[in-house]
């Protein structure tokens, strides 16, 4: 007992000192609680840099909220921790699988063509990829395809269908017609990190903060990601971690050539680290937002290479106090099985990045460190730019801004040769946050789509598709005084980038989690979708404590909302070059805010791909679906992936229309 008194105190007295400077919302970590489960209760929160400038002779405080932790970690942590602390809901789960037993219900039918479930497929044109029967939530997802057989599209989301949130794997070989799915065979990965430090076999370095391992499965999986090469090879990243324990990782599997997506290699357990990219279990660090790029070009001294970015959140051992959140990014040459040692590529910059020792005085001070949402792409030359959001803006300043680093990977990962040699950070435009709208999801307040009652985020999104050294990079802010999306353009492989306006032309909606990708034909075509969803009535001022269940619907729990109006639908837009607004489509039916259990989350982004001239494939999640098992299972709407083969629209803003739910 005294020296678990002792500890309280000295995190007591860290917190209350720090508090003069900076909000932290953290506790002391004296039971070793793991930095999602903190956050999924509360007790860990968006670190808030609060400064006296002077302005126009007056002394100002500014307040400045930082990235953080992403909505699928801490959803996928609070999924868990009510699992194992609700009889209740344990009850409900076994309720659910014992009903869903009986398949006689027409609307969990198998379909001609498809494995699994073929729920609504076609309706609207749509396709639904995730082809479970769990009625569970799938969302945050991602596609690609593969460069030598455009016919076989690649996708991801994150999956709930065995209870704690997974990542899910989905492949189409018909130009996505019919889709097969799976989850990823990572579940006999045990946490060791003592095995992840380099060896005469594997000379890399793979663990950062390292730690003794639990030796014990990981509990849930997020942020799923995926890539294809040049030849057809397949990959998938997803982070994993436990709840309970500070065990965390991050792995990038292959699904061989011939497989087309179908089948993944099993990522093994200890002492091997094939397909393990970092891993760890000390309390200092937490993976997060991982996404991945091959390259696929044959002209590239690079070719094949994979590469994947991730924020890496560092806490003080003592207090759990937040001190950084750099990216990083590690790449593989033999097609995932080994990965270079991982190297923080946000780097520095005297002219964009300040304040990078605010938290931590043993580090810079023009260190780029306060970052989240990494987004790579791969230049038909071989090199590797990386777009993300940060919060090292000048003191004063309460916005954050989306930067990029320029990398020119050279090595063997076999050999543990391999780096990354990223540039200085470049600036790829303003992150508007002022105003933006906080939900309280059980938390505290954070940021939201109010009308959906969903967290979201500013991670920027950059082109996947190459041919000139063009580059475009899409976010959504809130300078228009709503969620819109933004476009940069870079003319020079992202050494340097210009804002070239906002994608959407309509107003009084807010519109988020755009994708981009530019259209395999000559000039600049480019596509960008995103959700749209109605705004609630006085959004620009948030209630105290934040903005509850939106309007039409009641909470059914603390924090949890009914099924509410369909207000929300999701959208393809298109243009030429930066000439913004582009023309859009309503590529989905209306559907309503997620809903009990679900309430709150729909991913961190959407997907998008265009794999034949102007041929796309947007990808979203969406709640058409009645759960027939309702409300046993928790839910009114289930959480779904879809995608459609749609034309790219090619125009400046007067093909869509405002009103949601209009094709």
């Amino acid at each position: 007992m005294p020296p678990r008194r002792t500890i309280t105190l000295l995190g007591l007295i860290a917190v209350v000192a720090g508090a003069l400077t900076a909000t932290t919302g953290v506790l002391p970590v004296g039971a070793q609680d793991s930095p999602a489960k903190r956050a999924a209760k509360g007790e860990l929160r968006a670190p808030v840099i609060t400064m006296n400038v002077q302005k126009n002779g007056q002394t100002v405080t500014v307040t400045r909220t930082l990235p953080f932790i992403s909505a699928g970690t801490v959803d996928a942590a609070a999924q868990a921790l009510a699992a194992n602390g609700s009889q209740d809901i344990r009850q409900e789960e076994a309720d659910s699988s014992a009903a869903a037993a009986d398949m006689g219900n027409t609307s969990v039918a198998s379909g001609p063509g498809t494995l699994g479930c073929d729920r609504d497929q076609g309706a609207k044109g749509n396709e639904r990829v995730n082809q479970d029967c769990s009625f569970r939530r799938q969302a945050e997802e991602m596609i690609t395809y593969n460069p030598a057989d455009p016919n076989n599209l690649l996708a991801g989301q994150n999956d709930s269908r065995v209870g704690y949130n997974q990542c899910g794997i989905d492949w189409s070989t018909d130009n996505g017609a019919h889709w097969g799915d799976l989850l990823p065979p990572f579940r006999q990965r045990l946490n060791a990190p003592q095995f992840m430090g380099p060896s005469a076999s594997n000379p890399n370095n793979n663990t950062i903060g390292g730690g003794p391992g639990t030796l014990h499965t990981y509990d849930a999986g997020s942020d799923p990601a995926t890539a294809m090469d040049s030849q057809g090879r397949g990959f998938f990243s997803c982070v994993t971690f436990d709840v309970f324990s500070n065990a965390t990782g991050l792995f990038v599997t292959e699904s061989p050539l011939g497989a087309h997506g179908s089948f993944f290699y099993n990522v093994p357990g200890p002492p091997s680290k094939n397909f393990m990219v970092v891993e760890d279990n000390n309390g200092l660090v937490l993976h997060d937002k991982n996404m991945i790029a091959a390259d696929r070009y044959a002209s590239s001294p690079n070719r094949d290479n994979v590469y994947v970015t991730w924020t890496v959140f560092k806490f003080d051992q003592t207090t759990g106090a937040y001190q950084q959140s750099p990216i990083f990014g590690s790449m593989s040459t033999d097609h995932a099985r080994t990965w270079s040692t991982p190297e923080d590529i946000s780097g520095a910059s005297d002219a964009l990045c300040f304040l990078g020792n605010f938290f931590d005085p043993t580090l810079a001070g023009n260190k780029c460190d306060f970052d989240q949402g990494s987004n790579p792409t791969v230049l038909p030359n071989g090199d590797l730019a990386v777009v993300f959001n940060n919060g090292n803006t000048p003191p004063g300043v309460p916005n954050g801004q989306q930067l990029s680093v320029l990398c020119h990977p050279t090595g063997s990962s076999t050999a543990g040769t391999a780096h990354l040699n990223c540039g200085a950070p470049a600036k790829v435009g303003d992150d508007i946050i002022v105003g933006e709208p906080l939900c309280n999801f059980g938390r505290g307040p954070e940021e939201c789509i109010p009308g959906a009652y969903i967290r979201t985020n500013d991670y920027p999104i950059v082109s996947k598709n190459t041919q000139n050294g063009h580059l475009f990079a899409t976010w959504q802010d809130y300078r228009n005084g709503e969620f819109d999306i933004q476009l940069s353009e870079s003319t020079d492989g992202g050494l340097s980038w210009t804002e070239v306006g906002t994608v959407n032309p309509d107003r009084g909606l807010d519109h988020y989690f755009p994708a981009v990708e530019r259209a395999l034909v000559s000039g600049d075509r480019v596509g960008d979708s995103y959700f749209r969803t109605a705004r609630v009535p006085d959004e620009n001022v948030t209630p105290a404590g934040g903005f509850g269940c939106p309007p039409g619907t009641t909470s059914t729990a603390p924090f949890q909302c009914s099924a509410g109006p369909a207000n929300s639908d999701y959208v393809l837009a298109g243009g030429a070059d930066g000439q913004t607004p582009y023309d859009f489509k309503v590529v989905s039916p209306p559907f309503s805010p997620p809903d009990g259990i679900q309430s709150g989350f729909n991913g961190d982004y959407s997907g998008l791909t265009i794999n034949k001239g102007t041929d796309a494939h947007p990808i979203w999640s969406d709640t058409r679906n009645a759960d027939p098992y309702a409300p046993t299972n928790g839910v009114v709407h289930d959480e779904d992936i879809f995608t459609d083969n749609i034309g790219l629209p090619n125009g400046h803003g007067n093909e869509g229309s405002g009103d949601i739910g209009r094709r």
